[in-house]
C-alpha cells in the first residue's frame, strides 16, 4: 500500500536542468528510464533517448527536443521511485515545464499526451519568437522589485520583463536580445551580483509568447485532464485545481506570466512541507528550495547515488 505523506513534496525542474548524458547512469541501472523515453520516441516519431545520451548540446537545447526530454526525464525518475518505495508526497510542483512533468506523475495527464504537448508547446515557442529574436538571462544579487524597475527602464519599446521569481535574490528576465542585454548592464550598474544569459532558445513566460499561448490553448482543448492525485500548486497563481478548464487556463496563461517558483515553495512549506524532492535532473531547484525554506529537508534524485540515498532516508 502506498503511503502519501503530508509534509512531503516533489518538484519537478523545468528548462535549463538538461545536460547532454542525463540519466544515462540509472538508465544503466533501471530498465524504466530507456522504456519511457521508448513510449516517448514513439509519440514524436524521432529517437529522444539518442539525443539526451549522445547528441549535441546544441539540439538538446533546441526547445522542441529540451521540453519532451525534460519531461521524459522526470517521469522516469518517479516511475523508479514508485516501484522502489511506497512513499508518496501529498503536493506536487514543477519549474515551469516542469509543471507538466507533475501534472503527468500526479496521473492528471497521461504520459503521451504529455509528451505530444510539451512538444507541440515547444514547437509553438520557437514560431512565435525565432531563434536569435529572444533572450533569458538570470539576475543575483537584487531585490524582486529592483528588477522590475530595471526590466520597465530597459524596455524602450521592446519587451523585457521579470518573467521567473526563482528564490531570494535570484530573478529571471526574458524579452527582445537587445532589450534584455540593456536590462543586464543595467541590473549590474544597479548591484547585481551576476547577470547571466541562460542556454534556451526562446524567451519564456513574457508577453512574447502570447500568440503561442494561444495557440496552445486551442491544443489544450484536446487533452483529457483529470483531477492531480496528489495537490499541485501551479506557477501561475500558487494554487491547486481541479477543475480540468481551470487547469487548461492556467497552462496557457503560465506560457507568457511570470513563473513564481518562490511564492510556490514558500506556500507549500507554510502548509506543512518540511522535505522537498526535486525529481529528475541536474540540481537546479534544489539550490532554490534551500534559499526559500531554510529550515526544511532537501534533497535531489538525478543518479543511482542520489535515488540510494533518497529512498534510504524516506523509506525509513
Amino acid at each position: 500500500m502506498n503511503n502519501q505523506t503530508y509534509n512531503l513534496a516533489f518538484v519537478f525542474p523545468g528548462q535549463g536542468s538538461q545536460s547532454v548524458g542525463m540519466l544515462t547512469d540509472l538508465a544503466d541501472s533501471y530498465p524504466e528510464v530507456k522504456h519511457i523515453f521508448e513510449r516517448a520516441s514513439d509519440v514524436l516519431g524521432k529517437n529522444l533517448w539518442s539525443i539526451v545520451a549522445e547528441g549535441s548540446e546544441e539540439e538538446l537545447n533546441q526547445t522542441h527536443n529540451t521540453q519532451p526530454a525534460m519531461l521524459a526525464a522526470g517521469v522516469a525518475v518517479w516511475a523508479i521511485w514508485c516501484k522502489h518505495s511506497s512513499v508518496r508526497p501529498a503536493w506536487m510542483a514543477g519549474h515551469s515545464l516542469g509543471e507538466y512533468t507533475a501534472l503527468v506523475c500526479s496521473e492528471a495527464m497521461s504520459f503521451e499526451d504529455g509528451i505530444r504537448l510539451v512538444a507541440t508547446r515547444g514547437r509553438l515557442m520557437q514560431e512565435a519568437v525565432p531563434p536569435g529574436v529572444g533572450a533569458m538571462a538570470a539576475i543575483l544579487g537584487l531585490e524582486d522589485h529592483q528588477v522590475v524597475k530595471v526590466c520597465v527602464d530597459a524596455a524602450e519599446g521592446e519587451v523585457v520583463s521579470a518573467v521567473n521569481f526563482n528564490s531570494p535574490g535570484q530573478v529571471v528576465i526574458a524579452g527582445n536580445v537587445a532589450a534584455v542585454q540593456r536590462a543586464m548592464l543595467a541590473a549590474k550598474a544597479a548591484g547585481a551580483k551576476r547577470a547571466v544569459l541562460l542556454p534556451v532558445s526562446v524567451p519564456s513566460h513574457c508577453e512574447l509568447m502570447e500568440a503561442a499561448a494561444q495557440k496552445l490553448s486551442e491544443q489544450l482543448q484536446d487533452i483529457d485532464i483529470d483531477t492531480p492525485k496528489m495537490t499541485l500548486i501551479h506557477n501561475v497563481d500558487v494554487a491547486s485545481h481541479s477543475a480540468p478548464e481551470v487547469i487548461r487556463n492556467v497552462l496557457k496563461e503560465q506560457l507568457y506570466k511570470p513563473v513564481r517558483w518562490a511564492d510556490s515553495v514558500k506556500f507549500m512549506h507554510d502548509q506543512g512541507v518540511s522535505c522537498f524532492v526535486e525529481c529528475g535532473p541536474g540540481k537546479v531547484l534544489i539550490g532554490l528550495n534551500k534559499r526559500i525554506a531554510k529550515d526544511a529537508e532537501h534533497r535531489s534524485i538525478y543518479d543511482t547515488e542520489s535515488l540510494n540515498t533518497v529512498l534510504e532516508q524516506l523509506n525509513g
